[in-house]
């Protein structure tokens, strides 16, 4: 007589947007997906290729560091971003520290904006640093404040291709005082 031992797998799956789900398969049979027939092993690559295909590079945070934290109008922060995807909506926005004895509440910049078929945008963007009581915003490390401000959170980018970003201080001090670096954030949400 012979007896057989059945060994249940679960395979728990945390989608990006949060939430579990669970399949179950029995240890040597295939997973039917749709109408194909596929082997554990398979089903197992399966879901490796299709969480790094998710995890793909969809996003671009960087920032530049201000030497000395001493920012001239004449000199502008750059930063190149390849966009592929012109259908799905991005999160876009600055990111910035300061250090805390800045000597003003806000920050005013120009945000240049040189799209893949060479026509170029200029923004003017006003930066909230402070409460209107004086409490700075964003997070505290030593003498330094960091903090994101969103710009626009269902950017579609119009062209694929190469965009080509510079920022520049737009305060009326010659030098300003006080940002120690500044940078882009685009998500793809």
């Amino acid at each position: 007589m012979r007896t057989s031992m059945k060994n249940d797998i679960t395979h728990t799956i945390k989608p990006h947007g949060g939430g579990t789900s669970a399949i179950s398969q029995t240890q040597g049979q295939s997973l039917l997906l749709g109408r194909l027939r596929v082997k554990p092993a398979m089903t197992a690559l399966l879901f490796i290729l299709l969480f790094l295909s998710a995890c793909s590079n969809d996003s671009f945070d960087k920032r530049a560091v201000i030497p000395e934290a001493e920012w001239p109008q004449t000199e502008r922060v750059a930063f190149d971003v390849d966009i592929n995807d012109t259908i799905s909506p991005y999160l876009f926005g600055l990111g910035l520290r300061h250090l805390e004895n800045y000597r003003y509440s806000n920050l005013f910049v120009f945000l240049h904006t040189r799209m893949p078929n060479g026509n170029v945008t200029h923004d003017t963007i006003e930066c909230t640093l402070a409460t209107p009581d004086g409490k700075w915003i964003g997070k505290s490390s030593g003498s330094m404040r960091d903090l994101t401000i969103p710009l626009n959170e269902n950017l579609l980018f119009p062209l694929p291709g190469s965009y080509h970003f510079e920022i520049e201080q737009a305060m009326r001090d010659p030098v300003l005082k006080g940002i120690s670096d500044i940078g882009l954030y685009i998500e793809k949400q």
